[in-house]
């Protein structure tokens, strides 16, 4: 039993059921609750304002309030309080909605037993107290509300639910470095995350920016193992990343970060452990770095210990391009189940780094007019078309888009509401949010980067009739083509490059058709549809092995 008293409000106005919460809760051994009940929302929300509540179980339908709007107005007077929805209407749709709007938990009455609710309160604070500080992070609670949402719509067992909130292992360092003068040390943080264990060793890549935390890490590492499912690679989902500003830095200066940071986390990756990969601001260099720093340590040559490497040191034809190409095969699936001919269709591009110039060339190559792109310095438009020759060598010049003389600049804002048939997003999360999801003006949105859409953004577009390719699918492109290196490098053998693009192609088509007849089956987003897909084949791989001891 906790040290101090659960202050939780219960908003309840049936006083048998009032009383019968109230009951469940005295009889809980592993409970101590301070419980305040009122009988509607008005009086609730006043309570609220005055602070001191640890939680508040909340019914939907009261006199005052009924359904989300009930949530909405908790959530808005006291949003750092967890609320744990405490209601007769057994709605699997209304539970999907009320969780991505932030409700921690969704309990129907009808079916309450003492040891769900209590389970509930246990597990609903551990998730918010861990949700502080490091954990707290838009793209974390992204993550876990889209999973949350999946596991309503499966009926996911709750011991699994619980499971596969937060990740099974995390490692959070701090490491000097020296700058290039000798004379500065600068301290950084870096991070390795690994979601689930289950499925084999952990797969996924190693960014350096400046905004990376602990939250953005785990939220990455658990979007990486539902992408890995979807695919049926045998790996978990992984994610590390170090909080520095890659531009800022030397080439000596950052070799001699990924070589500290090498060694930090050199005890939890290895071919048959964990696989780090390239991400934003790294590189197949970096990841030379990585494997020779790795393969220094342990006194013999070791290439599967990362992918994404240079082909010369045992990596893949095809790597590089991989999560573009990946992207544009999908594109076309997704084209032609919606009647479009993408011969003479319009794209617009948001980002132009490696994902985003990769899936511009493929597009191209298919007669797609790309009338816009953007990157972190500007956003670019022409009506006519942007030669995609053209702004590759403008940026290996000039390693920017800004000041390109051949288009009208404008802003990423703005980019993202040109009228087109396909909106690509490969540049950063949380581009299309509930703010501008309505003025979108595409038929395809096309999702090369990590988690670039919220969840209300989602709603917004299905009522427009976007069809939305999800990140998990659309960027799966780049683990696909990493298994096929590390397959490569296991067994010391290489695949063509005609080889890699089949295969990969191959994977990556099952995975949308599985996911398009789910959505089509039962009436679901594409998003939806293929978390379920991957979470069902870790909860059955779960399932399986079980729990030791």
């Amino acid at each position: 039993m906790q040290d101090s008293p659960i202050h939780l409000l219960l908003v309840e106005d049936n006083p048998l059921h009032s009383k019968l919460i109230q009951r469940l809760l005295a009889a809980d051994t592993q409970l101590d609750c301070d419980v305040e009940a009122v009988d509607n929302l008005a009086d609730g929300l006043t309570r609220l304002v005055k602070g001191g509540l640890d939680l508040v179980l909340l019914d939907l339908v009261l006199p005052d309030s009924e359904e989300l709007e009930t949530l909405f107005r908790v959530r808005l007077v006291a949003p750092q309080v967890p609320v744990v929805v405490l209601t007769s209407l057994d709605d699997v749709k209304l539970a999907a909605r009320a969780v991505e709007s932030g409700a921690y938990d969704y309990l129907v009455k009808t079916h309450l037993k003492g040891v769900a609710l209590g389970r509930a309160i246990r597990y609903t604070l551990s998730r918010a107290r861990a949700r502080g500080g490091e954990w707290d992070s838009p793209m974390f609670r992204l993550a876990q509300q889209q999973f949350l949402k999946a596991a309503q719509y499966m009926g996911l067992d709750d011991n699994i639910r619980q499971r596969l909130l937060f990740p099974q292992r995390t490692q959070m360092v701090s490491f000097p470095f020296f700058r290039d003068d000798r004379a500065q040390v600068e301290t950084v943080f870096g991070y390795r995350v690994q979601h689930v264990l289950t499925m084999g060793p952990t797969k996924g890549g190693i960014r350096y920016h400046e905004d990376v935390d602990l939250g953005e890490v785990a939220a990455l590492a658990m979007w990486m193992t539902w992408k890995c499912a979807l695919m049926k690679l045998p790996f978990g989902g992984a994610k590390g990343g170090v909080r520095v500003d890659p531009t800022t830095l030397s080439d000596r200066e950052l070799q001699r970060l990924t070589r500290r940071y090498t060694t930090e986390i050199i005890d939890i990756i290895g071919p048959e452990k964990d696989i780090p990969a390239p991400d934003m601001g790294t590189d197949e260099r970096v990841m030379a770095w990585l494997m020779d720093t790795y393969s220094q340590q342990v006194g013999h040559t070791v290439p599967t210990v990362v992918t994404g490497k240079p082909v010369v040191l045992g990596g893949s034809l095809g790597r590089k391009e991989a999560t573009g190409r990946g992207l544009v095969y999908l594109i076309e699936a997704s084209a032609a189940h919606l009647g479009i001919e993408l011969a003479g269709a319009t794209a617009v591009i948001q980002g132009f780094g490696n994902v985003g110039s990769h899936t511009a060339i493929f597009l191209a190559a298919l007669g797609v007019r790309i009338v816009g792109v953007s990157d972190a310095s500007t956003g670019l438009y022409c009506r006519d078309g942007l030669s995609v020759e053209a702004l590759l060598a403008y940026v290996a010049e000039h390693r920017v888009l800004a000041g390109y003389p051949d288009a009208e600049a404008i802003s990423n804002a703005e980019l993202l509401e040109l009228p087109c048939d396909v909106l690509v997003l490969a540049a950063l999360q949380s581009q299309v949010t509930v703010e501008n999801a309505a003025r979108l003006n595409c038929r395809l949105l096309a999702e090369g980067a990590n988690g670039p859409t919220t969840l209300e953004a989602d709603d917004i577009l299905a009522d427009h009739d976007v069809f939305v390719l999800p990140d998990i699918l659309g960027n799966a492109g780049g683990v696909t083509v990493s298994y096929f290196e590390w397959v490569q490098g296991m067994q010391n053998l290489m695949w063509s490059h005609e080889e890699i693009n089949r295969r990969q192609q191959a994977i990556l088509l099952d995975a949308f058709e599985r996911t398009l007849g789910r959505a089509e089956e039962n009436h679901l987003d594409m998003r939806t549809a293929a978390l379920i897909e991957g979470v069902t084949r870790v909860t059955e791989a779960k399932l399986l092995r079980g729990v030791f001891p």
